[in-house]
């Protein structure tokens, strides 16, 4: 196995799994632990994975996404404790975006049980958790549905969307970097992302620490066109305190 196989297998390993040990990586292929690294810090210069301690786990890009059962499974302390720290900025807004992705739904699910709102959504998943609520009033986008994440994209959702006047949208990103802004692996769903930004008076990004740094496709917003980013503790303060910088007030839960 040449180099170009070895590090094909590797990022096929981390995808698959979702991380990868340099340990375990170096066992299955029967090469040393420095081969793997050297391997691993090629392949993160060509944006395919991030480094960790002691491994890797893979970026998303144009050609890999993550399934919203997947994401549902990881991480999850800390996105249940990004949602509720997202809900309650939610001030006096009386109508809500809330974008596709599993850390939104649990938004959705966090926002208050005994208002009026109107919640307008690409989510079939959020849609439905939503729908039996009594105070709640559901708007769920039309369009394509996309069968990875189970949310509604084109022009059906973009025409929709720029009709309405949105007093805050909750959004979600596959990556967020201060030199790329947010970006997102797929051009329909980035375009969803954008009309959604444009019709809302406010704007919230929540996101697990692992997306920062990471840069996929499609960019649809900027870091400065947020009023708040709510992310976990594992994001370092000084990385946060640069963000901040940027103009979005940066909550790490």
């Amino acid at each position: 196995m040449d180099a170009d196989e070895r590090r094909r297998s590797i990022l096929a390993m981390t995808r698959t799994s979702g991380s990868a040990e340099v340990s375990s990586l170096a066992v299955e292929l029967n090469v040393s632990l420095e081969t793997v690294r050297r391997d691993l810090r090629t392949l993160e210069e060509h944006g395919l994975i991030r480094r960790t301690h002691g491994g890797a786990y893979p970026v998303e890009s144009a050609g890999f996404e993550t399934t919203l059962a997947e994401r549902s499974t990881r991480y999850l302390p800390q996105k249940t404790r990004i949602a509720a720290t997202s809900a309650g900025l939610l001030g006096e807004a009386e109508t809500v975006f809330i974008d596709e992705g599993f850390t939104p739904q649990l938004i959705a699910e966090a926002l208050p049980r005994d208002r009026p709102m109107t919640v307008v959504t690409a989510s079939l998943a959020t849609a439905g958790a939503l729908a039996g609520r009594p105070y709640l009033h559901t708007l769920l986008l039309g369009g394509r549905v996309r069968g990875s994440t189970l949310a509604t994209v084109d022009q059906w959702a973009i025409r929709m969307l720029a009709e309405m006047v949105i007093d805050l949208a909750y959004v979600g990103a596959n990556g967020i970097s201060r030199e790329h802004g947010l970006t997102t692996p797929d051009t329909a769903v980035g375009h969803v992302k954008a009309q959604a930004i444009r019709s809302a008076r406010r704007r919230v990004f929540s996101g697990i620490h692992t997306k920062f740094g990471a840069v996929s496709f499609h960019r649809f917003a900027e870091v400065r066109d947020f009023e708040a980013i709510v992310t976990d503790a594992s994001l370092p303060a000084s990385e946060a305190q640069r963000y901040a910088a940027m103009g979005p007030q940066v909550h790490r839960v």
